[in-house]
C-alpha cells in the first residue's frame, strides 16, 4: 500500500500546470447573499484533466443546491505560499462564510520546509478567522521515500493546526481514490471524473458538521419569522 501511495504522489508532483481562474474571478460576493464556501486548493480541487462540472467542488455545489454558493479558487500547482499570497484578495472579493484549505501537497512534493508550510497555513487560518469565515482543513499524504522524519512532520502540521485552531480536519481527503489506479487518469497523476464523487464523500464527512450550525440557525430564523407573521 505504501509503495502504491509513493508512486501516486511521486508522479503527481511532476505536474505543476496553472489553470484558468476566470470563473473564480467573476464570482463576486453579493450583499446578504446565501452562505459562501471558498475552496482553496491545487489541481486536486481544480478539476484538472476533466470537465469542470464533473469535479468534486462542482459536485459539492450540486449537493448543496441553492442553500450555499461554492467558489472554487483552486489552481493546479499551487503551494501554501502562493495560496497565502492570493487569499486576502479572495476573502475581500467573496466574503466567504467557510474556507476549505486543501493546500500542502506541492510543498511536500518539492521537499519544502514543513515549518514554513505550517507558517503559511497558519496565516491562512488566521486570515480566514479574521474575515469571520470558518476554516476546514483538508490534509494530504506524501510518500515514505521522503524519509520518516519528514513525512511524520508533514502529517503533524495538519493535526497540530487543527488542534491549535480547533478547526475540522480530514487528514487525507484522497483516501478513497489515491491507491486505486482505475480511478486515476491516464497520466497516473490526477483522479478521474469517476473518482470525484468519492472525494466529495470524504470531504463531506468533515464539512457536513461544519455547515450544520449555520443550517440550524437559518432554520431557527425562518421559524421565528413565520411565527412573527
Amino acid at each position: 500500500m505504501l509503495a502504491s501511495l509513493a508512486l501516486y504522489v511521486a508522479l503527481f508532483g511532476s505536474t505543476l500546470l496553472p489553470t484558468p481562474i476566470g470563473v473564480f474571478a467573476a464570482q463576486a460576493a453579493e450583499p446578504n447573499a446565501k452562505p459562501v464556501i471558498l475552496v482553496w486548493g491545487d489541481s486536486l480541487s481544480a478539476a484538472y484533466g476533466i470537465p469542470v462540472e464533473q469535479g468534486w467542488v462542482n459536485l459539492l455545489q450540486d449537493k448543496l443546491k441553492d442553500s450555499h454558493t461554492v467558489v472554487n479558487g483552486s489552481i493546479s500547482g499551487e503551494t501554501t505560499i502562493g495560496g497565502l499570497t492570493r487569499l486576502p484578495a479572495a476573502l475581500e472579493a467573496h466574503q466567504p462564510d467557510y474556507v476549505l484549505l486543501a493546500l500542502g501537497a506541492n510543498d511536500g512534493l518539492r521537499g519544502l520546509a514543513t515549518a514554513k508550510m505550517q507558517e503559511n497555513l497558519e496565516h491562512m487560518l488566521e486570515l480566514s478567522l479574521q474575515a469571520d469565515a470558518k476554516p476546514v482543513l483538508l490534509g494530504i499524504k506524501i510518500p515514505p521515500n521522503y524519509g520518516m522524519r519528514y513525512t511524520d512532520r508533514f502529517d503533524q502540521v495538519f493535526s497540530d493546526l487543527a488542534a491549535q485552531y480547533t478547526v475540522p480536519l480530514h487528514p487525507f481527503f484522497l483516501e478513497q481514490v489515491a491507491l486505486d489506479f482505475e480511478l486515476m487518469q491516464e497520466d497516473g497523476l490526477h483522479p478521474t471524473a469517476a473518482a470525484q464523487p468519492l472525494i466529495l464523500e470524504t470531504v463531506w464527512t468533515v464539512l457536513a458538521d461544519a455547515l450544520r450550525p449555520a443550517a440550524e440557525s437559518a432554520s431557527t430564523r425562518a421559524d421565528t419569522d413565520e411565527k412573527a407573521q
